[in-house]
């Protein structure tokens, strides 16, 4: 009777010596800009999910095609079984997805859609992404609902600065439906003045809009709408830089990272409002999701779109849980 309660003890701690030796699952999560606050805030969910569920997140900046590749062929040497990536070119796609297969990795692609050879989306690429044309139209009606509240007449002295990126498809479609929002109200397509940034950033939005407005004296008030708050925060301030006042300009930004700073000003500014994106949903499902794929073989849908919230100076605390 002893022999065979010590057998079963020593095959009780073999067995939990195997399980607690086994190696955790690691995922790769590629970002284009590793320095800004979305990408960080999808890192930072990632990296919660994998405390709750047990797997290790591989963090890699993907600035360039060369650094993403190396990258990917980086996170099979460590082990990694999966990766997600917010590619830093569409059109990379096809050497991802060929790289990933390679490296027999599974894949799933946030925020921005692969572009395959044809110039069409790779539909055979799980996405997580966002529903940029609706965003959009929800940027240009939260523009439209302040004008209306100011009394403006879209058809008099009234121009957009549209802060334009169309390289890049999900910042196009944001534009295109925030334009297609203002155009549909009344506001005539021929003062829709196109401000093309070189970069996504405050100084690239600022040069751009800088430019578009010093063409158009005629102008008395302004619309601004762009694929993200940095690219309508830089056409603020460059509207600032030509005597427009907060009561003469208005501005919707998407993302809502960087419109805190904004918001916690003392006087208000022309940058009114923000569509919140979900960075949570991003990170830390699309982590999860892979873990799943990986440890389950459960395979998560082709495509997931995501939506936003409206925030202002008067809710982004409530509705970001800011204290």
């Amino acid at each position: 009777m002893r022999k065979a309660l010590l057998f079963l003890a020593v095959c009780t701690l073999c067995f939990a010596f195997s399980v607690s030796a086994a190696p955790r699952i690691k995922i790769g999560f590629i970002v284009k800009q590793p320095d800004e606050s979305w990408f960080q805030d999808e890192w930072r969910y990632a990296d919660q999910a994998g405390r709750e569920l047990g797997f290790d997140v591989i963090k890699i900046g993907g600035t360039d095609g060369e650094k993403v590749l190396n990258g990917i062929d980086n996170l099979a040497i460590q082990g990694a079984k999966g990766f997600i990536i917010c590619t830093p070119d569409v059109k990379l796609g096809p050497a991802i997805a060929t790289k990933a297969r390679a490296n027999k990795l599974k894949l799933i692609s946030v925020d921005d859609r692969f572009i395959g050879p044809d110039g069409s989306a790779m539909k055979d690429v799980h996405h997580v992404g966002i529903s940029a044309f609706n965003i959009g139209v929800l940027a240009g009606e939260t523009i439209l609902r302040e004008a209306k509240e100011r009394g403006w007449d879209l058809k008099k002295n009234v121009g957009l600065l549209r802060m334009s990126f169309d390289s890049l498809p999900t910042i196009k479609e944001r534009t295109d439906g925030a334009t297609s929002a203002l155009v549909a109200a009344g506001l005539p397509k021929a003062r829709v003045f196109d401000s093309p940034m070189k970069t996504l950033d405050i100084e690239g939005s600022l040069n751009a809009a800088s430019i578009t407005i010093a063409k158009h004296p005629d102008i008395g008030l302004w619309l601004v709408a762009g694929g993200n708050d940095n690219s309508v925060l830089g056409a603020v301030r460059a509207l600032e830089g030509q005597r427009f006042s907060a009561e003469k300009a208005i501005g919707v930004g998407i993302n809502g990272t960087e419109a805190v700073t904004e918001f916690q000003k003392r006087k208000n500014t022309s940058f009114i409002a923000s569509i919140l994106l979900s960075a949570r949903q991003h990170g830390y499902d699309t982590a999860k999701s892979m873990f799943f794929w990986i440890r389950d073989g459960k395979e998560p849908p082709s495509i997931t779109w995501t939506s936003g919230t409206v925030i202002t100076r008067k809710n982004y605390k409530a509705v970001m849980g800011i204290k």
